[in-house]
């Protein structure tokens, strides 16, 4: 190969390099967008894998109870989740790092289905800051438009919207003061009609802010104990939310 052709070959490599990265630093939290990220922790063959296994349980329908997220949504202890909720038919579509444009092209490629859910619980948005870099304005926008996917694609379904959970140890950190931020904002989506927003966050606090290690080990996903707290601070408001949406159907 001649000189001037080693270097044109070198111009186009460095030209699509830079392009990829313009591509990657457009992805955002309000942009449908599937895995492509390789991580150690899981492959993007594992996430189209766990993708499809929703859209199977979609494509058969008889699902009450619907929640959507990420790691802390796939992460619900067996015997928890049987204990708690199995009374209501619940599915989950919970895949570890997504962030809200993941679950957006979730909804839009097959999570529909023949899904008629009853309460859909949702908790989505922490990963769109470490993914993504979002400020709390970003976040919310992204959390938001995952909340109207979901009014369109199940549109008798009350929504109960989980806050963002804090992480990391103290609450003077930075991460956490984000997550205060981006919660009020998130807050303003509740009507009290279709869409409920719960914080639930504080249970998992010390009385001086500081986030409990044994209910969060890692300061970022419940542990055993953790995830027994949160179900049973959740489970009146889905029971009240499965009486709304039986009511609603009554008086139509």
């Amino acid at each position: 190969m001649k000189p001037l052709q080693i270097i044109a070959l070198m111009l186009s490599l460095l030209l699509i390099d830079s392009l990829s990265f313009a591509l990657d630093t457009k992805v955002s939290g309000t942009t449908p967008s599937p895995r492509t990220r390789e991580y150690p922790w899981m492959s993007v063959e594992t996430w189209n894998r766990m993708h499809a296994e929703d859209v199977e349980v979609a494509k058969n329908g008889d699902v009450d109870l619907l929640f959507i997220g990420d790691s802390i949504t796939a992460g619900w202890n067996r015997n928890i989740w049987q204990k708690t909720f199995s009374q209501y038919r619940p599915a989950n579509f919970g895949i570890g790092g997504d962030h809200t444009g993941n679950v957006l092209w979730r909804l839009e490629h097959g999570d529909k289905g023949k899904l008629k859910p009853k309460v859909v619980v949702l908790l989505i948005g922490v990963n769109n800051f470490g993914h993504l870099n979002e400020t709390p304005q970003q976040v919310f926008e992204g959390v938001k438009k995952v909340v109207k996917r979901i009014r369109k694609n199940y549109p008798s379904a009350k929504i109960l919207v989980n806050a963002i959970f804090p992480f990391e140890a103290s609450p003077s950190s930075p991460k956490r003061l984000l997550v205060k931020e981006t919660n009020s904002l998130i807050s303003k989506l509740d009507d009290n009609k279709y869409i409920f927003v719960k914080d639930y966050g504080p249970l998992f606090l010390h009385e001086n802010g500081n986030l409990s290690k044994e209910l969060m080990g890692d300061f970022l996903h419940p542990s055993y104990k953790g995830y027994q707290i949160w179900a049973d601070a959740m489970l009146p408001d889905i029971q009240q939310l499965m009486a709304k949406h039986k009511s609603n159907w009554f008086s139509r």
